[in-house]
């Protein structure tokens, strides 16, 4: 299952090809030496490998054994070395000597020491973030709602029954599953009309709020190089649901996440400049492998959606509030719009690889009477910092930062959401106030005919 800021339980192999082999610890290696019991609890939570634990642990002492036995014999190697050129004709013979057999032992170490090295990290690439403190237990199905706002309208007390999205967009004139399943396949669409210009107003409506609250916007690729797909944790066994390019060696990305974070890859943000907020805009692309059979009506699930995402880079110690704040944006948001939402705290085993917490508002679907999720938030503490060599500096020195991402709007499900929730007994659709503005002022999306 794709969580809509990411994939959901991912075990990534890979790393930044750029980047010293040692810097893609996905954790702090000292948590490892000093408490590995905390990977423990967090690999349990997530339903994940305990044993792994103590594999990465018996890795370490051999790999940092391993490298004290390389670096003895490179310091004996170059004192030799710096005593040959004093050394009487016999000494010098039996230096010489003694030097190449040290020159072959430090080749060797040194090649014992880079494979223990590879199979740490790659040990350490298959552990998923540290689960934060006070995060439920659980899996897909243990739903925690921790707040909920507005009230489902009750329609039978209206006089009426509510259409589906499909058959409302389609009095709209305004959704074509036909023809975009003739030019793409299937869970692809066409949006026109009034449906394509609630898209672009629900775009400057996000864009707006997001400018409002301080955060810098950005058209973003949907391309990317391996490298940023597998730094923020999207390989791996989320890999069967994004598209590759193999020609080009490039990835269509499920998220502008992917770009938001990759955008500082390898560089050193000082401290005073952060926070750093974004809000990247792109068409996002998921092959929904793992979707056969569901939600085949509409564009619920779909093959490829726009989508805004908020992304902020800060100090590890403010993860967590920010997280908050872009919970309360996301809240704030889907409030503008008038949809009735709950506010889920995902449970650990349904956590991406990446996310230490996770929170995700449904929205309410008054044909499917439930609530479905339309927007997620995630904590990435220094996950994918680490993977991808982003770090700051400050007067302690040089250290990695925190990454965190929040969904603003993704395009079709809050369609969906708005043509459900404001319809009228006509096939009509009341248009949010907040995006009146962008229809000239005009209350309904009416039906052509």
């Amino acid at each position: 299952m794709w969580h809509l800021g990411g994939p959901a339980r991912t075990t990534a192999r890979f790393c930044w090809s750029v980047v010293p082999i040692h810097s893609c610890s996905v954790i702090d290696p000292r948590i490892l030496r000093t408490d590995p019991d905390r990977i423990r609890r967090s690999q349990a939570a997530r339903g994940e490998s305990v044993e792994l634990v103590d594999e990465l642990v018996a890795a370490d002492e051999r790999r940092r054994s391993l490298m004290a036995t390389s670096e003895t014999a490179r310091a004996e190697q170059k004192a030799l070395s710096a005593r040959i050129p004093k050394a009487s004709a016999e000494e010098r013979t039996q230096l010489l000597a003694r030097t190449k057999e040290l020159a072959a032992d430090v080749k060797r170490a040194q090649a014992e020491t880079e494979a223990a090295q590879a199979s740490f990290d790659d040990l350490m690439l298959a552990v998923g973030n540290l689960v934060i403190d006070g995060v439920p237990t659980g899996g897909e199905d243990d739903l925690y709602v921790i707040d909920s706002w507005g009230t489902p309208r009750d329609f039978a007390a209206e006089g009426f029954t509510p259409r589906d999205h499909l058959e409302i967009g389609e009095l709209l004139g305004g959704i074509d599953m036909e023809r975009g399943a003739k030019i793409s396949g299937s869970r692809f669409y066409v949006l026109k009309g009034q449906v394509a210009q609630l898209e672009f107003a629900l775009l400057q409506h996000a864009m707006a709020k997001a400018a409002q609250w301080g955060f810098t916007p950005m058209i973003v690729p949907s391309l990317v190089k391996p490298e940023a797909m597998g730094g923020t944790g999207f390989l791996g066994q989320a890999a069967e649901d994004v598209y590759h390019l193999e020609g080009d060696d490039l990835y269509l990305v499920g998220t502008s996440e992917v770009a938001l974070a990759a955008y500082h890859g390898d560089e050193i943000l000082p401290a005073e400049t952060l926070p750093r907020h974004y809000v990247g805009w792109s068409s996002c692309f998921r092959r929904e492998a793992g979707a056969y059979g569901k939600d085949t009506r509409g564009i619920f699930r779909v093959h490829w959606f726009d989508k805004a995402e908020m992304f902020v880079y800060c100090d590890p110690a403010d993860a967590e509030a920010e997280h908050e704040r872009l919970l309360g944006y996301e809240k704030e948001f889907i409030e503008s719009l008038e949809i009735p939402y709950q506010v889920l705290d995902v449970a650990s085993g349904d956590l991406g690889s990446s996310a230490a917490r996770k929170y995700d508002c449904y929205g309410w679907l008054p044909t499917q009477n439930r609530y479905r999720e339309i927007t997620s938030t995630s904590n990435c503490t220094e996950f994918q910092a680490r993977r991808l060599n982003i770090r700051t500096r400050d007067a302690e020195g040089t250290r990695p930062l925190a990454t965190l991402n929040g969904t603003l709007c993704a395009m079709t499900r809050t369609i969906i959401m708005i043509l459900e929730n404001h319809q009228l007994p006509d096939g009509s659709v009341r248009i949010p106030e907040a995006l009146r503005p962008s229809f000239g002022g005009r209350e309904l999306l009416t039906p052509l005919s």
